[in-house]
């Protein structure tokens, strides 16, 4: 009994964890967060969503017209998929919680769906990743090369957290005022 309390806690741990983590919104997401899978890294820091249409960076990288058309379509090609993928991952998600939340909880179905949610999480994160893989595939060595400096830059400026704050002996970025402070706090009222 005490072995099948353990399991079943841990099961709770689990399932918290795969919820909190979620991939839901992740599906077209490249934050280059630690925990985010490697394709993801690869674009990493402030290239969100469609980052092929800044003009400013497309000039930087030297992207061609015909290269964003090329993305453009990698990203509607899986599309489709990707949502569908995540619905699934969403369904599984669903038939998890009346097994968690069952007044005798079946360990048997609660570690098969389990095994569910984390192969349609895998499912999503394969279908993102070959999205990401045709993107990278759009650019010729020297544009990935001068990609990914642009991002090393921006992490630099702008820190890991994405709030401006540098971590360790850095400090935060001088004030607004270039008093070498941090930026004043708006006033309440």
């Amino acid at each position: 009994m005490g072995e099948t309390k353990k399991l079943l806690g841990l099961a709770l741990i689990l399932v918290g964890c795969l919820g909190g983590l979620g991939v839901h919104g992740r599906a077209f997401a490249q934050d280059g967060r630690p925990g985010a899978p490697p394709m993801e890294r690869a674009f990493g820091g402030r290239m969100h969503g469609r980052w092929w249409d800044d003009p400013k960076l497309a000039q930087q990288i030297g992207l061609s017209a015909d290269q964003q058309k090329k993305m453009d379509d990698i990203l509607q090609q899986h599309r489709l998929k990707l949502i569908d993928l995540n619905a699934s991952l969403q369904k599984q998600e669903a038939i998890m919680q009346p097994l968690m939340e069952a007044e005798q909880p079946d360990e048997g179905k609660i570690l098969t769906q389990i095994d569910a949610i984390a192969q349609a999480r895998a499912e999503l994160e394969k279908g993102n990743a070959r999205m990401l893989l045709g993107i990278r595939q759009v650019l010729t060595p020297d544009q990935w090369t001068k990609l990914k400096a642009l991002r090393a830059e921006k992490k630099e400026e702008w820190g890991r957290d994405g709030r401006g704050m540098r971590r360790g002996p850095g400090g935060p970025p001088p004030a607004a005022d270039g008093s070498g402070g941090p930026p004043p706090q708006p006033q309440m009222e």
